[in-house]
Order: C-alpha cells, then structure tokens, then sequence
C-alpha cells in the first residue's frame, strides 16, 4: 500500500526531509500494518540523515527514518496470533528504509508490545528506542544489581531519563550529572545523587563505583574509569575509545548496540504499568517536512530534556491514559 511519509532522497542536511508518497512492500505472513499515531526522534535518525551510517546501511531511496512507534494494527500478518486488528501497541521497529515518520508503519510482530494501558500514543512512541538502549545497558550488559552503585552520565536525556527510573526500580544507589535546571526532575526520577557539571568534576568526587554507563564518550569517558572500582564495569552507547585503558584499570568495558526485542518492551509495560518507569517528553511536533527539521534541530543540540515526540495530527488518539 502507498502511505504519506516524511522522507530524505539524499543524503545531507535538515533540508532533505521532505513529504512524498512511498510504496510500503507487501505485508509479510509475520508483521503488523500499524497506523502510526505517534513516533519519536532519536540520534540515530539524523545521523543516518546525514550519511554517517551510509555503510551500516547501504539502502535506495527513498529512506524514510524514524524507528520507535506507537499506533493501532490495522492489517495482520497470516501466521500472526498474538495480536488482532484494532490492538493499540508499540514497537521498536527493525531499522530498514521504511521507518515510522510515515501514515502507516510495518512492525516484525515478535518486536511489538501492548501499549502500556496508562500512558498515551506519545507517551508509548518515546519509550521503545531509548528504554530498549537503556534496559539492556543495564541489566543485559551492565549486570547491574540491586545495592550496587551506577553513575549514569546525561541523566536527564531520552536514554537517560529511563536509565535512571530502571536503575532504580532494581534497587540501586543512582548517581547522574546533570545541569542545575534538571536536578528538581532527576530527584523526582529517583536519583540519589546528582552532580552539576557545570561546577563539579564527577571524577574529583565519586569512587568505588560498580557500574557506568557512558552516553557521552570522549573526556568523559576517559575519567569515568578512575571512579570505578577494581573489576567495575563501564557500558557505552558509542565506543570504547582506550581499550588499553580499561585493561590497566582492569575494567570490563563494552560497547553496545541496540537489540531490538518484543518481549523486553513487555517487561517495560510491566513497570510503566507498576509506575516504576514514566516518559519524559520535552517536546513535540508534528509529523510534517517542517515538524521533523524542526525536531531534528532540536536533537542535534544535545540539550533536550527527556524525549522529542511526533504526533501524527491526522492519526493521533490524545486521550489521557485511563
């Protein structure tokens, strides 16, 4: 089926995104045909924007981005049984051409999830991406414990703002940076701890630190080795940068790269459900040309608090979670 999409052609800057008509490719006997009512922004969109990840991805045009949404299924797949027409879910779609900044989106059905019964479209759309990076940084790769000690850089971004409700819910001491106007909403979040970057050297005041996790790369991640304890963990959502480093400090550190997966993004409806975990919209947009640049541009600053959602005006439920 043909689908209204917010697409690029080339690659390069915001103003490549365009709106066009884009041929969806036939329904598969496993996949969801999704009425997108709302999807979100993450860096991996407008980094593949700009042709960053060109050799990760080696796609036609057009591409349209976005990988997070949220929406009614409208049309099931021949061997589908866990869903039926008229479920309202949400989902981390697999990264292909055809993305969520679309009318209509194509869900692997093994990758979708009820939307969680108290939150709304936008509120679901801001959660796949981010929560998925956050939960398997902390627990899949990270080990994280309860009573352990998590230093959390950029608490009050899209990962982290989810990285620090998750931390936690398992029960551990939560410390992130942060700059002096997020500090109120960290607390509210459940950080026990939150260090002012502007005016403090994290690395001059923690120790003894079991597990990190590093959204920032860089300085950052040079001096988050020297607050970890002897066989302390260190997980980055970018790259280990000195190898040799975390050997000498005899740290385990790992790079990690998202995972898509259904069931995990139903163990996160369990929490926001048990409102342990609750999203943070900073901003929202329309699911237009202009919308999306506008959006990109805000993401591109690195200082939005909490997610950048996309309302689909033409398809979107506003309803108040009941």
């Amino acid at each position: 089926m043909e689908t209204r999409a917010v697409v690029i052609e080339a690659y390069g800057g915001k103003d490549q995104l365009k709106e066009a008509t884009v041929q969806l490719p036939e329904l598969k006997a496993n996949q969801l045909l999704v009425k997108v009512a709302a999807t979100s922004i993450n860096p991996i969109d407008w980094k593949l924007r700009e042709g960053y990840l060109k050799q990760m991805f080696p796609w036609d045009f057009p591409i349209i981005l976005g990988w997070d949404v949220a929406g009614d299924i409208v049309e099931i797949g021949a061997d589908v049984t866990e869903f039926k027409v008229g479920d309202a879910i949400y989902a981390r779609p697999e990264t292909t051409r055809f993305g969520t900044y679309a009318d209509y989106a194509i869900v692997d059905a093994e990758l979708a999830a009820i939307k969680p019964e108290n939150q709304n479209y936008a509120e679901a759309a801001a959660v796949p991406l981010a929560g998925l990076t956050a939960y398997q940084a902390l627990f899949e790769h990270g080990r994280l414990k309860a009573g352990e000690k998590v230093l959390i850089h950029a608490g009050a971004g899209g990962v982290g703002t989810y990285a620090v409700q998750l931390a936690k819910a398992a029960g551990a001491y939560v410390i992130t940076t942060a700059s002096p106007r997020n500090h109120e909403l960290l607390q509210k979040l459940g950080a026990d701890e939150i260090i002012d970057y502007h005016t403090t050297d994290f690395e001059e005041v923690l120790q003894d630190i079991d597990l990190v996790f590093d959204t920032m790369g860089g300085d950052t991640q040079k001096k988050s080795f020297t607050v970890l304890k002897p066989k302390g963990r260190l997980i980055s959502i970018l790259s280990i940068e000195d190898e040799d480093l975390a050997k000498e400090k005899d740290i385990f550190a790992k790079a990690v790269w998202l995972r898509t997966n259904g069931k995990q993004l139903a163990e996160l409806t369990e929490l926001i459900e048990a409102e342990k975990v609750t999203s943070i919209i900073g901003a929202t947009f329309p699911l237009t040309a202009q919308g999306i640049y506008d959006a990109h541009a805000l993401s591109e600053t690195h200082h939005a608090v909490g997610k950048i959602v996309i309302e689909n005006q033409d398809n979107f439920i506003s309803q108040d979670a009941e």
